[in-house]
């Protein structure tokens, strides 16, 4: 979790709840399976630039059986439409795929 996350969850609770059940709906009711779910997630915070919550995706995916290729194809796929933006993202993904770590 990212200090600034962590900052909203304390700091403004019940938006914090509210926006995590919302996640957790959307998750839920995703046509996707729960692997192609993160790692699209992964890709668009590459593309977006948001590599803070990479981390916790990325080990996510990983634990639903994401191979590191996945997680890089994941990545780079949003090349095309936003540009070498996403490559910010490779290494901070990358890292947080090698870490022996795992999300709790």
């Amino acid at each position: 979790m990212t200090e600034g996350f962590s900052i909203f969850m304390k700091e403004a609770e019940e938006t914090g709840q509210a926006y995590n059940k919302m996640i957790m709906q959307l998750s839920q009711s995703s046509a996707l399976d729960k692997k192609t779910h993160e790692l699209a997630y992964i890709s668009v915070l590459s593309a977006v630039k948001m590599t803070g919550g990479l981390e916790f995706h990325v080990k996510s995916a990983k634990k639903l059986g994401a191979s590191r290729d996945e997680v890089k194809s994941a990545v780079l796929v949003g090349l095309p439409a936003v540009g070498v933006t996403v490559i910010e993202a490779l290494k901070p993904a990358l890292d947080a795929y090698d870490n022996k770590e795992e999300i709790e």
